[in-house]
């Protein structure tokens, strides 16, 4: 069931998006060459706490940590550890709070020093997927227009879309209907009403869509080994057109 949210309830989500969105940007300033995830999970970790707020990942299924942290060919669900990032990698940083009972997530890419063109250019076109697929999120529209939106951006540009993991609703809880694919028919799913809140996620590979998931029963990791990109910002339908709330 899909549940559309009240203004005050969107203010609410908007503040936790505001936030979620605030940390990952403190958290691109501290991603440079010779610093380990785990030392950005524990800075993070404590920053929550400083703010009030909940982790919303850490113990969601057993998940053991605040951040998801995903170099190179890692799509999603990257477990800190003590591995050091290392000049010209990428890093997909999704973190997740609650406040007063509303959820924030949000998701970005960042460089690890200076990356090369072609990178730079894979990080650049899944942002512009996600900017696309946001425009597309107007009432009266379907959620496919969302969906093929990206795949369509993506796959003009040679890359791929994860298929196995997709965007959501999100409200009282992290995960809420509907899903969001990074794939799909135009005119096609759900028709968008005032008060969705959608967390749009595009997953992009530089090579084929196929992923698997390591030993940790998190990670998820491009089958070809080629590298990855992941950005998401919840996004409102609201009369006025799209309500980015995790814009700062």
């Amino acid at each position: 069931m899909i549940i559309c949210k009240s203004p005050a309830e969107i203010e609410k989500l908007r503040r936790s998006g505001r936030m979620a969105r605030a940390l990952l940007e403190e958290l691109r300033g501290r991603t440079e060459p010779g610093i380990s995830t785990l030392e950005l999970e524990n800075y993070l970790e404590k920053r929550i706490a400083q703010l009030g707020a909940r982790p919303a990942f850490k113990g969601y299924r057993g998940y053991p940590c605040c951040l998801c942290a995903s170099a190179n060919n890692e799509v999603i669900h990257g477990i800190p550890s003590e591995r050091r990032l290392r000049e010209g990698d990428i890093l997909s940083l999704d973190t997740g709070v609650v406040v007063d009972g509303y959820y924030g997530d949000s998701a970005i890419t960042v460089p690890v020093g200076e990356i090369s063109e072609p990178t730079q250019r894979l990080l650049r076109v899944t942002q512009e997927a996600l900017q696309l697929a946001i425009e597309q999120a107007r009432l009266g529209n379907r959620l496919g227009d969302i969906c093929a939106t990206v795949q369509r951006h993506v796959e003009e540009n040679g890359y791929s879309v994860v298929r196995e993991f997709v965007g959501h609703g999100i409200g009282r809880q992290l995960h809420e209907d509907p899903q969001v694919p990074n794939f799909g028919q135009p005119g096609h799913g759900p028709v968008l009403k005032q008060g969705m809140v959608l967390a749009i996620e595009p997953m992009v590979n530089a090579g084929g869509p196929a992923v698997r998931v390591l030993d940790d029963n998190w990670t998820a990791v491009t089958s070809d080994g080629m590298l990855s990109a992941h950005f998401e910002h919840m996004v409102a339908v609201s009369r006025n057109g799209p309500d980015v709330l995790t814009l700062q």
